[in-house]
C-alpha cells in the first residue's frame, strides 16, 4: 500500500488483465523407422572428388581432420527432433532413398502442403506398441504439439495407442492412414480402416483419411504410392494459417499427389462417409480431401466434424494458458470479473474470425463467473469456477438445391 505524507497528485500504474493469446494449432509430431545405415546425400563441394555420407551412430568425428565432414550423425531413437523444413530432416534422418522412405515423402508432403514446424522422432519399429509407446511418452512434455502422426502405420494397435494418446492429452489430434486396398476389391468400412474400432470417447480425437496417395519418387524416377497422413498434416497447418483452425480441412487440393491408390467412386463413398472414412477424391485429375469428419462420423454426435474437435481444443488450450494470472489471487467478484474480461475479449476475436455463430457476440457465446456458480462452499474449496458456452459453426458439407418447373411467366 503506497503512503501519501504530503498533498499532490499521485499517478500510479495498475496491473490490467492480460489478453488471452491463440494457442498454435499446426505443429505435427511423425514417428517413423530410419535404417541405421542410411546414406545421407553428399553437400556441395569445391574439389572434384565427390563422395557419400553414410550415417554413423555414434562415430565420433576427428576435429584435427582436414577431409570435410564426411559422416552425419544419424539421431538416435526417442529423441524428437524440431526440423522447420525438408532440408533439416534430411541432415537428420537422411534424404528419401536413405531413410524410411514412407517417413521422408509424409515429412516433405507435411512441408509442400504448408506445414512449417515439424517434431520428428525416430522408432525402432513401428509395428511395435512398446516401441511407439515409448515415443509417444517422450512428445508428451512438448506442449507446442497439435497434430501427432505415424506414416505408414496400419496394425490396429498401433493407431490406438497413437489416439489414445491424443485422447490422453486433450490438446492434440491424430491423423491415422487408411489400408492399402486389394486389387478389384471395392472398398467398405472395414476394408478402409482395417480392424482399428476406438471408442467414441477416445475416436473423436481423429481422423481417418483412405486412399493412399500416389507421388513422385526423386530416387527411383517412378510414381509410388505413399500413406496420405503428412499431407493431411500439411494441409491442416495450411487452412489454419489461411483460414482458422474452424474451417474443415477439406475441398482443398493435396500438393504433390499425382493420383490414387483406388479411385472412390460417390456410391461406394456413400458407405465410407457416415462412418467417418475421409476420403480423398479424384475430379478430373484434381486430387483433393473430399471428407471432414472424426473416426466414427455419425455415432460421435456433436463432435463428428474435424473442425469442431480441433476449434474446442483450440479453446480449451487458449483459455487454460491465458488465465494463469487467476491462480492465488483473492477469490472474490473483482477477480470473477477480471475472468469475464478476459475470456470475453478472447472469445470476440475467435467470433469476429468466423468461428462461432451468431450475429452478436451475446448470440455466439456466453461467459459466467459468478456468486451462483462460486458459492460459500465452492470458494472454501480454493475453487474458482467459470461456465463458457460457445456455438460453433458447423460445415456446408451438403449443400442442396431444391428447384422446381414454373408453369407460365413467371411475374
Amino acid at each position: 500500500m503506497p503512503v501519501y505524507l504530503s498533498p499532490g497528485v499521485y499517478v500510479e500504474e495498475v496491473p490490467g488483465t492480460p489478453p488471452i493469446a491463440g494457442v498454435g494449432t499446426s505443429t505435427a509430431a511423425f514417428l517413423g523407422v530410419v535404417n541405421p545405415l542410411a546414406i545421407n546425400p553428399a553437400p556441395p563441394v569445391s574439389d572434384e572428388k565427390a563422395f557419400v555420407m553414410p550415417f554413423r551412430p555414434g562415430r565420433p568425428l576427428d576435429p584435427e581432420s582436414t577431409v570435410p565432414k564426411d559422416f552425419f550423425d544419424l539421431v538416435p531413437t526417442d529423441e524428437p527432433q524440431l526440423v522447420t523444413n525438408f532440408e533439416q530432416f534430411k541432415t537428420k534422418f537422411g534424404d528419401f532413398h536413405t531413410a524410411n522412405k514412407t517417413l521422408a515423402h509424409a515429412v516433405f508432403g507435411f512441408f509442400n502442403n504448408g506445414g512449417t514446424r515439424a517434431r520428428v522422432i525416430r522408432v525402432d519399429a513401428l509395428n511395435n506398441v512398446a516401441s511407439v509407446g515409448d515415443a509417444l511418452q517422450k512428445l508428451e512434455a512438448i506442449d507446442e504439439i497439435a497434430i501427432v502422426a505415424a506414416p505408414g502405420a496400419l496394425e490396429a494397435p498401433v493407431q490406438l495407442k497413437v489416439i489414445e494418446h491424443c485422447e490422453r492429452m486433450k490438446d492434440r489430434f491424430a491423423i491415422i492412414d487408411g489400408q492399402h486396398v486389394t486389387p478389384g476389391v471395392s472398398p467398405d468400412v472395414n476394408v478402409a480402416k482395417g480392424a482399428l474400432a476406438p471408442s467414441k470417447d477416445i475416436a473423436i480425437f481423429s481422423a481417418l483419411y483412405f486412399p493412399w496417395i500416389k507421388v513422385f519418387d526423386p530416387i527411383t524416377n517412378e510414381a509410388d504410392f505413399v500413406p496420405p497422413s503428412g499431407h493431411m498434416a500439411g494441409i491442416y497447418a495450411r487452412v489454419d494459417a489461411e483460414r482458422g483452425v474452424h474451417k474443415a480441412p477439406a475441398n482443398v487440393g493435396v500438393r504433390g499427389a499425382l493420383g490414387l491408390e483406388y479411385p472412390v467412386s460417390k456410391n461406394e463413398h456413400d458407405g465410407l462417409n457416415p462412418a467417418g472414412i475421409n476420403v480423398i477424391r479424384s475430379f478430373n485429375g484434381d486430387i483433393r480431401v473430399w471428407g471432414a469428419r472424426t473416426l466414427g462420423g455419425d455415432a460421435n454426435g456433436e463432435f463428428k466434424y474435424i473442425n469442431v474437435r480441433r476449434l474446442m481444443v483450440f479453446l480449451r488450450e487458449s483459455i487454460e494458458e491465458g488465465t494463469n494470472f487467476v491462480v492465488f489471487e483473492p477469490n472474490n467478484p473483482a477477480l470473477w470479473q477480471r475472468i469475464i474480461r478476459s475470456v470475453t475479449a478472447f472469445l470476440t476475436i475467435v467470433w469476429r474470425d468466423g468461428a462461432l455463430f451468431g450475429n452478436t457476440p451475446e448470440q455466439a457465446f456466453f461467459v459466467k463467473c459468478d456468486e451462483t456458480i462460486n458459492t460459500d462452499g465452492v470458494r472454501a474449496l480454493g475453487q474458482v469456477i467459470t461456465e463458457i458456452g460457445v456455438a460453433i459453426v458447423r460445415p456446408a458439407e451438403f449443400v442442396i438445391f431444391r428447384i422446381s418447373q414454373l408453369t407460365g411467366s413467371a411475374a
